[in-house]
């Protein structure tokens, strides 16, 4: 499977549709991308275009991917399609209800939700079992991992063939075992950031004092030294001391902080208002996403040549 190339439709040509097209069709295979919004619709080739010229690859398969703006056309003949429709799950049901209609048979159906639970997308649905999550991280051609997802009734096979084509289209497939909230790496993110946000409500230091931390200790390890990769190389026990300390302290609210609820009742949304946790102009922002974005591509090019 993985030397053939394979029909693969994608439903949502936003920002992580179009660049998980931009993935298959880079690598050769035979995308559809479904988008309901002409005017999204028509610029799909183009962003994946320009994305592509950003890398500094041949931009020509950014031609071969069709665009459609009926589901039933564009997945009439995939033999794997990937949901990548907004974070609302009303939304995703309804869309795999019409897959397991209208998507053929044999076809593996796949969500790129980043934490509702596959089970609840997909219940109720007797396709079950070549249904999985497959959560994708932004931008989609940049960043390596993708989490498949295996519910109660995913077959073993599903997994396994999503699982051989991720990995051949130079993604770093994961294999998640149980289906929760979050999967793996979202529930490790936001417990840090539950963490972050309760710091700077408690007054111990400002959010830019926050990132700098992150940013100038532990995480200048992270891309080589994972948290209990970390924990065994310093000792269990010394870690079960530190343990016996810090957690007692650390913010275990099951509810969003007081905090980001106040800001985000204020209107103070991060980027999409210009002030947040911290204030951004134009600037600044073109500015973060630029490094951003030259920090990936320098970190892809050295897993590559690895």
């Amino acid at each position: 499977m993985t030397d053939t190339p394979q029909r693969i439709a994608i439903i949502g040509g936003g920002l992580m549709g179009a660049g998980i097209a931009q993935v298959f069709a880079a690598a050769g295979h035979r995308v559809t991308v479904h988008e309901p919004v002409a005017e999204v619709r028509e610029t799909v080739r183009a962003r994946i275009a320009a994305n592509l010229a950003a890398l500094e690859q041949d931009p020509a398969p950014a031609e071969n991917v069709a665009v459609a703006g009926e589901l039933a056309a564009a997945v009439a003949d995939a033999q794997f399609v990937f949901e990548a429709a907004p974070e609302k799950l009303p939304l995703k049901q309804s869309i795999f209800a019409a897959l397991a209609k209208h998507a053929p048979p044999g076809a593996i159906l796949a969500s790129n939700t980043s934490v509702i639970p596959i089970t609840d997308i997909v219940h109720g649905l007797e396709t079950a079992s070549r249904m999985a999550g497959t959560h994708w991280w932004n931008p989609p051609y940049l960043v390596p991992l993708v989490e498949v997802v295996q519910t109660a009734q995913t077959a073993p096979q599903t997994v396994a063939a999503l699982m051989a084509l991720l990995k051949a289209v130079g993604k770093a497939p994961v294999h998640v075992k149980k289906d929760v909230p979050g999967f793996v790496a979202n529930r490790l993110q936001h417990a840090l950031w539950r963490e972050a946000i309760a710091i700077v409500a408690a007054g111990i230091c400002d959010a830019e004092t926050v990132d700098t931390c992150v940013k100038q200790s532990f995480g200048l390890r992270l891309p080589v030294l994972g948290p209990l990769e970390n924990a065994d190389l310093v000792g269990l026990d010394l870690t079960l001391d530190i343990h016996n300390v810090i957690l007692p302290a650390i913010d275990n609210s099951p509810a969003p902080s007081p905090l980001l609820q106040e800001l985000v009742e204020k209107g103070d949304l991060g980027f999409k208002t210009g002030k947040g946790f911290r204030a951004w102009s134009a600037e600044d922002m073109a500015n973060l996403r630029a490094r951003l974005t030259a920090h990936l591509k320098r970190a892809l090019s050295g897993s590559e040549t690895a």
